[in-house]
């Protein structure tokens, strides 16, 4: 059965040279803007779906370019005076599109308590059985709930942190990596999972209960 793949573009930082040699190797069935996020969209030239936001930091004229009847795209605009985040609502949307996998670019930046609220967003969709991920040009950020393989050659970065999300994290395996782990409780608070290595062609994080928050990181 095909994947439907969504790509979310906010309005983060983004190095514009990462994300187009990001998209050169991916496929996406639909591109959502959120808010700000629109300036980035427009400037990679992509073919955009759906543009999501209060548009407070949006210009104008960009935005009446896509109203325009020249252009198939949908734009769903709010109050800025909301209970929640463009990209909560974007990711709202996309639950709505029943997606399969969620790549969200410019969801990290100057403002940490819009990248925390960005992933916490990956809970709602970890609930719901939806793959999505958070990157950027030097992280890759997602979590998991469940055993889960990785492969070296797949790797955003050769820096792997895992921290828990929830307040206990048990029986953590890590086979395959340069610093392995048996059956370790992790905890809210500890660093033990900064900055580990995978040194196997792949490697398995292996839990008994809880969730992960997974990093893969570059300098």
């Amino acid at each position: 059965m095909k994947q439907n793949r969504i790509l979310m573009i906010t309005g983060g930082n983004l190095s514009m040279g990462f994300v187009r040699e990001y998209l050169k190797s991916k496929k996406f069935d639909t591109v959502i803007a959120v808010d700000s996020g629109l300036v980035s969209a427009g400037e990679l030239g992509i073919p955009i779906h759906y543009i999501v936001g209060d548009f407070d930091s949006v210009p104008r004229e960009l935005l009446e370019y896509y109203r325009s009847g020249n252009h198939s795209v949908t734009i769903i605009e709010y109050s800025p005076v909301k209970d929640a985040t463009d990209t909560h609502l974007a990711i709202d949307l996309c639950m709505e599109l029943k997606a399969d996998e969620i790549v969200i670019l410019g969801a990290t930046g100057s403002r940490i308590d819009h990248m925390l609220a960005n992933i916490h967003l990956l809970y709602i969709l970890l609930n719901k059985n939806i793959k999505a991920c958070l990157i950027d040009e030097h992280n890759k950020i997602y979590l998991i709930n469940h055993n889960t393989t990785i492969y070296k050659n797949q790797l955003h970065g050769p820096f792997i942190s895992l921290q828990p999300f929830t307040e206990t994290v048990s029986e953590v395996t890590l086979k395959g990596f340069k610093y392995p782990l048996t059956e370790r409780d992790l905890f809210l608070g500890d660093s033990l999972g900064i900055s580990n290595e995978v040194i196997d062609e792949q490697a398995d994080i292996l839990l008994e209960a809880g969730i992960l928050i997974v990093i893969e990181a570059k300098d």
